[in-house]
């Protein structure tokens, strides 16, 4: 019953977050990351172990999510709007950062119509100092840009 509390808990957090209008790529993989690293960590131990699991899990996942956010520059930005708008489903797109050696990875996974807009799901794998890290997004072409959707 606890777990189920867990999950329903992170996710309200989630999705009351989500609904903020003013959010940024940061905030979105704040949000993101921590919702899936408290549905992971409350998979782990028993109890209280569970509850700390899943607080650690949420915290792990929104530091993650917050910093593939936080490392896109203009660059990247435009490279991911491009590959969202050009790169055929099941393909990837990829590109290198000239001036902080980020490397970034998308790959867009469906695209369907929401609202009369094109709409695409992707993943993203992101080198971050080094570091691989991996997002789920989605987003809808509106007056011509790709806008992140909750």
């Amino acid at each position: 019953m606890k777990k189920i509390a867990i999950i329903l808990g992170v996710s309200a957090l989630a999705l009351g977050l989500g609904g903020c209008s003013d959010m940024n790529k940061q905030d979105i993989g704040v949000i993101t990351g921590g919702a899936v690293g408290g549905l992971l960590g409350s998979q782990f131990g028993g109890g209280q172990g569970r509850i700390i699991a899943a607080v650690g899990g949420a915290v792990a996942g929104a530091v993650i999510g917050g910093l593939i956010g936080k490392s896109m520059d203009k660059t990247d930005k435009l490279e991911t709007q491009q590959a969202l708008e050009k790169t055929r489903t099941g393909q990837t797109s990829q590109w290198q950062n000239p001036d902080n050696g980020n490397s970034y990875k998308v790959t867009p996974t469906k695209t369907y119509y929401r609202d009369g807009h094109p709409c695409r799901t992707y993943t993203m794998l992101a080198t971050i100092d080094g570091k691989p890290e991996k997002i789920q997004g989605r987003a809808c072409r509106i007056n011509g840009q790709w806008v992140e959707q909750k």
